[in-house]
């Protein structure tokens, strides 16, 4: 791999960190109590299995992209990188899917099924998750545009394309 290679895969390797240790963070310091007709109810990340999910999700991601990190490009194991760098990728499209599904519901509730929306009485809960989101959504879409780039610069030459 060339040098310009190492270091757009490890910029990008980086910034996917940054988001995903971020994301892990804001979620895992999301809390609040409120009262509503007397009762105290606490909203915190680790009630809702789908949070929790993304949390582990982030934190697989993370430790994934620091071994990656320390791992040299010169080893026997990058093509198989690429393909973890896949998984990666539809990991954490998954866990960002899934959370943004409750955190609409937790936003807008659902009429349907006569789920009321929290964000009113919980607001910092709810701008914790949103933050957590946006961060998770950032590693996402970082690790989608690692994946191509790693495909073009393993598999780019078994197809006959010049890198």
């Amino acid at each position: 791999m060339t040098m310009t290679k190492r270091i757009i895969t490890n910029l990008l390797r980086l910034i996917a960190l940054g988001a995903t240790v971020a994301a892990i963070v804001v979620m895992v310091t999301s809390h609040q109590s409120a009262e509503v007709f007397n009762l105290t109810f606490t909203a915190k990340f680790s009630n809702e299995p789908v949070f929790k999910y993304f949390v582990v999700a982030e934190a697989i991601a993370c430790g994934y992209t620091l071994v990656v990190l320390i791992l040299s490009s010169r080893s026997l194991l990058w093509r198989l990188i690429v393909i973890l760098d896949a998984v990666m990728t539809a990991v954490l499209t998954s866990s960002i899917s899934a959370a943004l599904a409750i955190a609409r519901v937790g936003k807008k509730g659902n009429s349907h099924a006569g789920w009321l929306p929290i964000c009113g009485q919980v607001p910092k809960f709810c701008d914790h998750v949103t933050g957590a989101l946006v961060c998770g959504f950032v590693a996402a879409i970082v690790y989608a545009l690692l994946l191509v780039f790693s495909l073009y610069s393993a598999l780019g030459p078994v197809f006959g394309v010049k890198p």
